[in-house]
């Protein structure tokens, strides 16, 4: 038996002739920089997101750091994010120079907890940044009347989260801005890095557009010292395909999602927690079990590939050592870190394997 965790080529596959099609189409066009491919799945995407505009950039951290710059977050400044997240959140708020501050998950979800994050807003708290982790929605209403009460503005992290849904709204624009990362293994992929952001403010968008081409508007005039972050048109033509199979897919997710929440009840796993005002994509189906290790050996041996989304919170990766965190700072991102185990799942997991999965858990718990 061999059951990947994702099948990329698969997902190729299907979407062959499509594809190859769209990337003829930008080779034949003579347009490799910008142009009528990127503007046109701009468009599509906002349009899909019910946002008024959407930026395309090279990928998912340009996406964060630009919106962080054209908020003009700084040195000095103070960004609050989750503390169980994957380190790009942390690490856009870094490259601008400001200082991340992370704030525990609600245990059940593993976004960030609303209710301790106004203990953590100071006088240098400009941004904060939730997460839509795993492909759920984090609870957006508590967070964004926060922000109005602090004046501070909203940025999103969506970058696992292409066509959720919040309170029947899909993500896109509750915040100021939605970052969106398009890597190859996203609920909407590329086939390679892509990146954008989604937004309702005209003035953002003037400004990321700005950043993203060397600070310039008209060719070697040069506003602001910017950055080289375009979205490649081939990878525009391939989403632009793509976006159009997003809601089947994600669909088929939510199937595997289903038969996993249904056969896993006994087995010893904490399974994922879904809120009624949350409609999930699934790009993720997590769950814990206190043997992690030796479940997943378990799994392996019996040819099922899982992953662990993420082994290592940001405060204790080496990359923040100067910060002086401690273990046992922040206990639950710590247990989700050392518990977590990501399930197979995907567009082209068919349902038999994903029943066949849950057997396997099931022999395997009980054995540990």
């Amino acid at each position: 038996m061999n059951i990947p965790f994702l099948d990329l080529a698969e997902a190729y596959r299907e979407l062959q002739p499509e594809i190859d099609a769209s990337v003829k189409r930008v080779l034949n066009s003579g347009y490799y920089i910008g142009g009528p491919e990127v503007e046109a799945f701009e468009a599509e995407y906002a349009s899909y997101c019910g946002a008024e505009h959407a930026i395309g950039v090279a990928n998912g951290l340009d996406a964060l750091t630009l919106v962080l710059r054209a908020m003009e977050v700084g040195p000095g400044d103070e960004v609050i994010v989750p503390s169980n997240t994957y380190i790009a959140t942390w690490l856009a708020v870094s490259q601008c120079g400001a200082t991340p501050v992370p704030v525990e998950p609600d245990a059940r979800t593993y976004n960030i907890n609303p209710a301790l994050i106004e203990a953590a807003i100071t006088s240098r708290t400009k941004v904060i940044l939730p997460v839509h982790l795993y492909g759920q929605p984090a609870d957006l209403a508590p967070i964004l009347a926060l922000a109005l009460k602090y004046g501070l503005r909203v940025l999103e992290d969506g970058a696992q989260a292409h066509g959720a849904s919040y309170r029947g709204q899909r993500i896109g624009a509750h915040g100021d801005a939605v970052a969106w990362s398009f890597y190859p293994g996203k609920n909407l992929g590329a086939k390679g890095d892509a990146g954008a952001v989604t937004t309702n403010d005209a003035h953002l968008t003037e400004r990321m557009r700005l950043l993203r081409n060397y600070g310039s508007r008209v060719k070697y005039v040069n506003e602001v010292q910017g950055y080289n972050s375009r979205l490649d048109p081939v990878q525009a033509a391939i989403l632009r395909v793509k976006l159009a199979h997003l809601d089947e897919w994600n669909a088929r997710r939510s199937a595997i999602a289903k038969c996993y929440q249904t056969g896993l009840t006994e087995c010893g796993l904490t399974l994922p927690h879904v809120p009624d005002w949350a409609e999930p994509v699934w790009h993720l189906y997590v769950v814990q079990h206190p043997q992690r290790d030796s479940l997943i050996k378990k799994m392996s041996n019996a040819g099922i590939g899982t992953l662990i989304h993420y082994p290592i919170p940001p405060h204790l990766q080496h990359a923040y050592a100067k910060a002086s965190y401690r273990a046992g700072q922040f206990p639950i991102a710590e247990k989700i870190a050392n518990n977590c185990l990501s399930m197979p799942i995907g567009p082209h997991l068919a349902i038999e394997k994903a029943c066949t999965v849950v057997e396997t858990v099931k022999l395997a718990t009980a054995t540990l």
